[in-house]
């Protein structure tokens, strides 16, 4: 049963700038790991596996904790019923040339370990106990009619009941990370989810 869904919040964190359904709410004009420590600092956590990550996870995680700070009420769902769709061109490129480069001398287990795109996502969900549907797609672009085809079935098909959705891709000092939070509940500012207003969002400058 096709049913109507709305984007209930979007988080990007691009060019030094953290912003959260449109405001900035962090800056910090730097190197990406300068970047990525500052705005984690920012948010006062202890959680010292983040230290662990690589920059694509740590990127993914950071967007994940401002996009669902305040404003998302997991407890309204079962573990199961949360999912991740997430996807980017360059893979898992940025760790793949590190770890390359390890193995001159002696292979990194520590860089092998993110040496698939597919952990920021486990890292995301392990942090906030999600256990619903999860893929990760390497697409040239953000392909928002993808996107939108695979959160739609997820939904009316009631395999789960929100979906954190978008786009995390870092190469070197090359990023950019989006994250559109979908639920199937109206809120006071939400907009009706949709690829256009994907586009629209991913796009704005």
């Amino acid at each position: 049963m096709l049913t109507e869904k709305h984007i209930t919040g979007f988080c990007s964190i691009n060019n030094g700038i953290v912003a959260k359904n449109g405001p900035i709410i962090f800056e910090q004009q730097s190197d990406l790991s300068g970047l990525l420590l500052a705005a984690y600092q920012h948010l006062q956590l202890a959680y010292p596996k983040f230290y662990k990550m690589d920059n694509l996870s740590k990127l993914g995680w950071l967007a994940a904790e401002f996009l669902l700070k305040d404003t998302f009420h997991k407890d309204t769902y079962q573990p199961e019923d949360t999912g991740v769709i997430l996807t980017n061109a360059n893979s898992s490129l940025d760790d793949d040339v590190k770890y390359w480069d390890s193995i001159k001398d002696v292979a990194s287990p520590s860089l092998f370990v993110y040496t698939l795109p597919n952990i920021v996502i486990g890292e995301i969900c392990i942090r906030n106990h999600f256990k619903g549907e999860q893929a990760f797609y390497i697409q040239p672009e953000f392909d928002t009619q993808f996107i939108a085809q695979q959160v739609d079935y997820l939904l009316d098909k009631n395999i789960i009941q929100a979906c954190i959705c978008g786009w995390v891709d870092v190469f070197e000092q090359d990023y950019k990370a989006i994250l559109f939070l979908v639920e199937k509940e109206k809120t006071a500012t939400s907009v009706v989810f949709s690829a256009e207003k994907m586009s629209e969002i991913f796009n704005k400058k």
